[in-house]
């Protein structure tokens, strides 16, 4: 199934912290006549604000059932028309959402990035090349614990062992089994710019050439 309006979606899924958002903008700095937009489904977690506050820090973040799955695909839906969506934010020192700054409209591609990415099948549906970042565990760690400690005011016992009691588990069970559902698979350990390379023809095609004779 092809996105209505000749809107091209790109799906990049992995582990936490394993480089999708880089490869992510990497993508979209080689497609410089096209309108890319880079959508972080970490924007679509649920809103837990009904919840009091150390019920919320209970929530398995690393579950599928976390994302507002419902919310992301009507979401994309519009976007994929060339409609105007005003992307949401998170906060996730709060887990609660709130009103986003983002508006995305009339783009030509849609890049989705996230753990889950390649998780739910009515997202599968509806993309046109899913890329899976597989990158070493222990080097997602170390990113992880940078990440949470200076940008979500986390300490190193509370990384560790949300690490060790949801994050590592779910990865095993949710994560990585969704690698099957790629068509690329890029290491996320080590210098990916040949892959991307050798995906160039494929992008310069599907998504510019296509995009060109449609609006021709």
């Amino acid at each position: 199934m092809l996105p209505l309006n000749n809107v091209r979606l790109i799906l990049i899924g992995g582990g936490t912290c394993s480089g999708k958002t880089t490869i992510a903008k990497a993508i979209g700095m080689r497609l410089k006549d096209l309108k890319t937009v880079i959508v972080a489904q970490d924007n679509y977690y649920r809103d837990l604000s009904n919840l009091p506050f150390q019920q919320r820090m209970k929530v398995n973040f690393d579950h599928p059932d976390a994302i507002d799955v419902d919310f992301l695909l009507s979401d994309l839906e519009l976007m994929l028309e060339g409609k105007s969506v005003d992307i949401p934010d998170y906060d996730f020192v709060t887990h609660c959402r709130k009103e986003g700054k983002t508006c995305v409209a009339f783009a030509d591609l849609i890049i989705l990035e996230g753990i889950f990415a390649l998780y739910y099948p009515e997202l599968i549906s509806i993309s046109d090349l899913k890329i899976y970042v597989d990158t070493d565990s222990d080097l997602r760690l170390a990113r992880r614990m940078q990440r949470d400690i200076v940008e979500r005011g986390r300490d190193v016992e509370n990384v560790l062992d949300q690490y060790l009691s949801t994050v590592k588990p779910s990865h095993e069970a949710f994560i990585e089994p969704t690698k099957k559902n790629a068509d690329v698979i890029i290491p996320g350990d080590r210098d990916f710019d040949k892959v991307l390379y050798m995906l160039n023809g494929y992008l310069l095609y599907e998504l510019i050439a296509n995009n060109r004779e449609h609006k021709h």
